[in-house]
This record gives structure tokens, C-alpha cells and sequence, in this order.
């Protein structure tokens, strides 16, 4: 089961990749190599934020 998480599609087939999980509130982000560690918590504006510098 992977709760929501996908794996990000600029993630490389090495070992720097990333999972994505949005949320109502935002998106967490963590390492796929160290789930465990935690996550990074972003606010919804903040992360429409990101995606919209990543689409111009």
C-alpha cells in the first residue's frame, strides 16, 4: 500500500529520488531510499507555487 505517495517523475533511477503525497492541506515530500526519516511538509500555496515555476 503506498498511502497516497507516488514517486516524483523527475526522480532519476538512481538513489535520488523523491515521493510526493498531496494532501488538503498541501504535500509532504520524503526520500524513497529513507522513508522512515520523515517528511517535508509544504502549504497548498507554497506547492502550486513550486509546480507553476515548474511549468514556465
Amino acid at each position: 500500500m503506498t498511502d497516497g505517495w507516488h514517486k516524483s517523475s523527475y526522480s532519476n533511477t538512481g538513489s535520488q529520488c523523491v515521493e510526493v503525497r498531496e494532501t488538503p492541506a498541501g504535500a509532504d515530500v520524503r526520500d524513497t531510499v529513507n522513508r522512515d526519516a520523515g517528511h517535508l511538509s509544504f502549504p497548498a500555496t507554497e506547492w502550486r507555487a513550486l509546480l507553476a515555476a515548474e511549468t514556465r
